[in-house]
């Protein structure tokens, strides 16, 4: 009796759902009764957590009315997980996985987030299959470059560390690892970008940088970088596309001072005029200490940049370049500016404060312009509350060390009256206010 009644109730309903039958309650009446009487049971089995009786009513869902709510994929991995962890034999255990990858198909395919759904997909086959390299790597693949403004900050690095294992396994070119970093590190700085003011977020998506950069290390050196593009260049050096993949992995890596680089931007700029080839000339020239002709490129391009990533680098180098030619003022100005346009960055505080350490001589303090220092020190620690990185902390540490051996003697300080832990402003013009310090 009570199975007629529940029937009656489901063809009642499917009726009532006739309106909607081409969406939520599936394509068909018969579609539509089916889906009704599957949800009844499958929420019931998973309410008790009895995924096993969960399990058959599910996948009636899928197949009648598989857009009938997202919670059915998500509790789905519950379920799937339930069942592969309980298989009876491999076989069996293959079969179930093959289902769960399918699963993430139809949710892509009914609610879309294609991207974020994929990468789901390959990080749980990853967990599943770890030994199926190739087919990890190529949905995380296509999830990046079908729609990677859906993909959340962790996949990113799971994609990056993909790459590396394809690599590894001989499955592709080591110069995928760099076209991937650089597809990687640009998508997490963009949600940094995002997300500038959440100090929070701004600390966890560094982490992921972190974790992004420790996987490149062992492929990030200048040499390597060179010896993976030079044949490459040299067998095809009016290629613009590889040619901006050589010129913008250098300057990212901070590899701008060797002969690869600067044939690459030359070439470039040749064949491709345009701010940002502008702004390269500009880190070129800089490399080859032409900071003149570097200032004329870098200034060119900044009244015309668009990108706030192109923009930052071109004011970092004109600011440098301004430092080269001992124009210390101009230095600051166009550093600030940097900072400025992308306040996640501690590297125009890290220029600054190499600023300050180079222009000793033009202060006048008594101490042959010794506290200087003290603003450099200052900056580099700036830097590093700005951007929480490893590199950034590598960077900043090793400067502080620098320049604290370069703090003026505690008696020659007593004798000029200054006395550890007051305050002092630098003199001339740098004009901050410091602390004074002494060795």
């Amino acid at each position: 009796m009570k199975k007629l009644k529940f029937a009656v109730i489901a063809a009642a309903l499917s009726m009532t759902f006739a309106a909607n039958a081409q969406s939520k309650y599936g394509a068909t009446p018969e579609d539509s009764t089916a889906c009704i009487s599957s949800v009844a049971l499958y929420q019931s089995f998973y309410k008790a957590q009895d995924y096993d009786g969960a399990y058959e009513p599910w996948r009636q869902i899928l197949e009648h009315c598989p857009k009938y709510s997202k919670a059915v994929y998500q509790k789905g991995e519950t379920i799937m997980k339930h069942m592969i962890n309980h298989a009876e034999n491999e076989t069996q255990r293959n079969a179930y996985i093959d289902e769960m990858m399918h699963m993430y198909d139809l949710r892509v395919e009914n609610f879309g987030e294609t991207g974020k759904v994929m990468c789901m997909k390959a990080n749980m086959l990853s967990t599943l299959r770890p030994n199926d390299v190739k087919t990890i790597y190529e949905i995380y693949e296509a999830a990046i470059k079908t729609d990677p403004k859906s993909v959340d900050e962790n996949y990113v690095t799971l994609f990056f560390k993909a790459t590396v294992d394809y690599v590894k396994s001989g499955l592709g070119d080591p110069t995928l690892v760099i076209d991937n970093y650089d597809i990687a590190s640009e998508l997490l700085e963009n949600i940094i970008d995002q997300v500038a003011d959440d100090t929070v977020k701004v600390a966890k998506i560094s982490g992921y940088i972190n974790n992004v950069e420790a996987v490149f290390s062992p492929y990030a050196s200048c040499d390597q970088l060179i010896e993976i593009y030079q044949k490459k260049f040299d067998a095809d050096p009016k290629n613009v596309d590889l040619l901006k993949k050589i010129t913008n992995i250098m300057i990212k890596k901070h590899c701008t001072e060797n002969s690869l680089f600067f044939s690459a931007t030359e070439n470039l700029y040749e064949l491709e005029p345009s701010p940002t080839t502008a702004m390269q000339m500009g880190q070129m020239c800089f490399g080859k200490k032409q900071y003149g002709k570097a200032i004329e490129y870098c200034q060119d391009a900044v009244k015309s940049l668009t990108e706030k990533k192109d923009l930052y680098r071109a004011y970092l180098v004109l600011g440098l370049s301004y430092n080269g030619q001992n124009s210390y003022s101009a230095a600051r100005n166009a550093l600030l500016k940097a900072a400025e346009i992308d306040r996640t960055k501690g590297e125009p505080y890290l220029a600054i404060a190499q600023v300050y350490a180079s222009s000793t001589r033009s202060i006048d303090d008594g101490m042959g312009g010794r506290s200087a220092y003290w603003a450099a020190v200052d900056e580099c620690r700036h830097a590093k509350s700005v951007e929480p990185t490893d590199e950034i902390a590598r960077m900043a540490d090793k400067l502080i060390g620098i320049y604290s051996g370069y703090f003026p003697k505690k008696n020659d300080a007593f004798m000029l009256d200054l006395i550890d832990g007051h305050s002092y402003v630098v003199p001339g013009w740098i004009g901050k206010s410091t602390i004074i310090r002494t060795r």
